[in-house]
């Protein structure tokens, strides 16, 4: 796949002519679900499922936990189009790549975005299997997914990125965790390349920037989203405490056990802010 810019508005439109030629749905709301979350895809009803390969010049994912498709069907009579499993940098994808899915879904239609990832707990106050809905971000990734060339089609060459985190999927969130009695709170996610965890020093520094959970991927797509003027939603998921906040070792296997076990908080939290996120876009 090329990463210039100029080709990704043709790229995506074509993807996206493919993915709707296989189902009558129109969705306007996307999910991306990241490790040890993708047990959500499995609950869409009248689901047709879409394998990456299959998708022009999709990029496939392989990371463990995640499935590598795409899934249109409804939640909750909502029509939604959900990535099971998304691609990072760190495996070895441009920036372009990563963030294609994203361009896809748009040229779908798509108007609003949920974002989901397994995120280290940095805040004192978090706990393993928490739900974290993002308020901000900090790139250290060291790269931007706009830099190069800009296409006029996809979105303006210098856009806001003041409220990124859009403030009312923001409250319909928390107040629905809240309801539901879901352990959720509110922070800054901070994103870095991978795939090494983080050292204590580095998650010191972290938290003196003001980071409260740590990952490795969704801030491209929240760019990338915004660039295009889609709305976002996005909710980490504390799969284990950062690296010096506890003795244990850090492990991806320890990632895909909490993520399935708070996989129903998840799914129901989803349920509940879904036909609110649809009925504003």
């Amino acid at each position: 796949m090329k990463t210039d810019l100029m080709d990704d508005f043709a790229n995506a439109d074509q993807a996206a002519q493919l993915v709707l030629s296989r189902t009558p749905l129109r969705p306007q709301v996307g999910l991306v679900l990241g490790s040890g979350l993708g047990a959500f895809a499995d609950s869409v009803s009248s689901a047709t499922r879409i394998p990456f390969s299959e998708i022009p010049h999709f990029p496939a994912s392989t990371a463990p936990g995640h499935a590598g498709q795409m899934v249109i069907g409804a939640v909750e009579g909502t029509p939604v189009v959900v990535m099971q499993g998304r691609v990072h940098f760190y495996e070895g994808y441009t920036p372009q790549q990563v963030i294609y899915p994203v361009r896809v879904m748009a040229r779908m239609g798509v108007k609003a975005l949920i974002l989901t990832n397994a995120a280290g707990g940095i805040s004192s106050g978090l706990k393993q299997g928490g739900l974290v809905v993002l308020s901000d971000h900090i790139n250290l990734q060291g790269v931007n997914p706009m830099m190069g060339r800009n296409d006029d089609r996809l979105g303006i060459r210098f856009f806001d990125m003041s409220a990124a985190y859009d403030p009312e999927y923001r409250a319909q969130a928390l107040a629905a965790g809240k309801r539901l009695g879901i352990n959720i709170s509110e922070g800054v996610y901070v994103a870095v390349s991978g795939p090494s965890y983080e050292t204590p020093a580095e998650i010191r520094a972290f938290r003196t920037l003001g980071a409260d959970v740590v990952g490795m991927s969704t801030v491209p797509e929240v760019i990338a989203a915004r660039h295009m003027g889609i709305k976002v939603l996005a909710i980490s998921c504390v799969t284990n405490l950062a690296a010096g906040i506890s003795k244990q070792p850090l492990s991806h296997a320890e990632v895909m056990e909490t993520g399935e076990r708070v996989k129903g908080d998840f799914m129901a939290l989803i349920r509940v802010v879904l036909p609110g996120i649809a009925g504003g876009v």
